[in-house]
């Protein structure tokens, strides 16, 4: 039977029209099975307990259980190519940091373009960074600090977690903007350096505020100052960096991404959950009590941060000659 030309037209024309509808109806019943979150650090830290978070919140406001899925090593190049080998599906997340940022340029022989690979869908948390040095050491001050380093070029030892974590990038960036010189002392995590901080056999350390707020409480560690623009809710004595280097920023901070190609409707709508919960007094609180404070943004603006970010870590690797191997 021959269908009149007008009649083709229309079943032509929804014919096209089903591959969209099917899409968004697709996003639009996201997710309808469990979606995993990977993390590149072992289970326990900040980072992890960050995911835990954010997981819990999107299951119980998605009906469906969000797992996180701990795949630690190589700085979290193994879990960010995971995911970036990952259907483009939406149901596997990267748990985003700072490392990422970092790594771009740490790592010259990546399988992956972190900026291209990864898709930011939004960030939910920033934690700052605090300089703490050991209570013997007569610096009580930022300021007072950078004339005794230099008074004391080469005998002044900064410790890390790892070559290339926020810790280690924040002491760098330190040394690039007041000309200090430190000399930099990675550990195998930052709880033993802090440990060591302690006993004096390093000077000085860049730590997140939640792994040393104990310390400083109890008067054996001495904080100078936070490392982000805004003072810590935690510790809100203490000035910011940038109150005596001016233009110094340096953090902690976590979002979620996913494999180039995940619709952006699934992005848009778990952007739209993860700014909820950070507008969630609840949530809020338990933040403040990591030492964070929320970090809303659109997956647009979350790409633009994590351009940023990259850049900036880009130069202080570059100037600093840090490298791994």
């Amino acid at each position: 039977m021959k269908l009149p030309r007008r009649n083709f037209i229309h079943l032509a024309a929804g014919a096209a029209a089903l591959p969209a509808l099917s899409r968004l109806a697709w996003a639009q019943a996201y997710p309808m099975r469990p979606v995993r979150i990977l993390v590149g650090f072992a289970a326990g830290g900040g980072v992890d307990i960050a995911a835990r978070l954010i997981g819990q919140w999107l299951s119980e406001r998605l009906g469906q259980q969000f797992i996180i899925e701990n795949r630690p090593g190589a700085g979290t190049n193994i879990a960010t190519e995971a995911v970036v080998r990952s259907p483009a599906d939406g149901y596997t997340l990267l748990l985003v940091n700072v490392a990422n940022a970092i790594n771009a340029t740490l790592y010259e022989n990546l399988n992956y373009n972190f900026l291209r690979d990864i898709v930011p869908v939004g960030s939910f948390i920033r934690v700052a960074v605090v300089m703490v040095v050991n209570p013997s050491l007569p610096p009580k001050t930022v300021p007072e600090f950078i004339a005794y380093a230099k008074a004391n070029a080469g005998k002044i030892n900064v410790a890390s977690g790892g070559p290339g974590g926020p810790d280690h990038a924040s002491a760098e960036l330190f040394n690039i903007m007041t000309g200090v010189g430190m000399t930099h002392v990675p550990y195998r995590g930052l709880a033993p350096a802090l440990a060591d901080l302690i006993g004096a056999q390093v000077q000085v350390v860049f730590a997140t505020v939640p792994a040393a707020i104990e310390y400083i409480k109890a008067g054996r560690l001495r904080a100078l100052a936070v490392t982000t623009a805004m003072r810590s809710e935690l510790l809100p004595e203490l000035p910011t960096m940038a109150d005596f280097v001016p233009g110094f920023e340096s953090s902690q901070w976590y979002g979620i991404g996913t494999p180039k190609g995940t619709p952006a409707d699934i992005h848009d709508k778990l952007n739209k959950e993860i700014n909820a919960a950070l507008a969630d007094a609840k949530m809020k609180a338990r933040i403040e009590e990591l030492g964070g404070v929320p970090l809303p943004m659109s997956p647009e603006e979350f790409g633009r941060f994590l351009a940023g970010e990259t850049e900036k870590m880009r130069k202080v690797i570059k100037a600093a000659g840090i490298s791994v191997k």
